[in-house]
């Protein structure tokens, strides 16, 4: 039976196991704020998703993670539902996401209903990476 809640103290082993870039303190917010979700499978920790309020207003996916043993079973697709869900609950109106032009994450939220909304491209030694497409969907 899969279960999804707030992420909690408890879920931290896992939450690192997944997250390598996640500061500790905001690790912490997260609990705090409730801006962090785990989905479970009886009772085992297989996913999970984080955001932050871009422009502090707009619910914005930082991390969506399913354990890779657990990929291609509808975790994800769950996760980012219920999300999209409890924002639409809390009164906002459009959900945003990024992901690297070179990552296949981007197809799957095409699939969910995400609209290319623009790029970032940081080119600036030290700190390049892929260009970040971020999407956008109306809730």
């Amino acid at each position: 039976m899969r279960e999804i809640r707030y992420v909690n103290d408890s879920d931290k082993k896992f939450w690192y196991s997944l997250d390598k870039h996640l500061p500790e303190e905001e690790f912490e917010e997260k609990i705090r704020r409730n801006m962090g979700y785990v989905i479970l499978n009886n009772g085992i920790p297989s996913g999970l998703l984080r955001y932050n309020l871009f422009w502090d207003s707009l619910p914005f996916c930082t991390m969506l993670f399913i354990d890779w043993h657990m990929q291609k079973k509808g975790y994800g697709k769950e996760l980012l539902l219920h999300w999209e869900n409890d924002m639409r609950i809390k009164g906002y109106g459009m959900v945003l996401a990024s992901t690297q032009a070179d990552e296949y994450a981007q197809h799957f939220y095409r699939k969910y209903g995400y609209k290319d909304a623009g790029s970032l491209l940081i080119n600036i030694p030290g700190y390049a990476q892929p260009m970040e497409i971020f999407m956008a969907k109306k809730i």
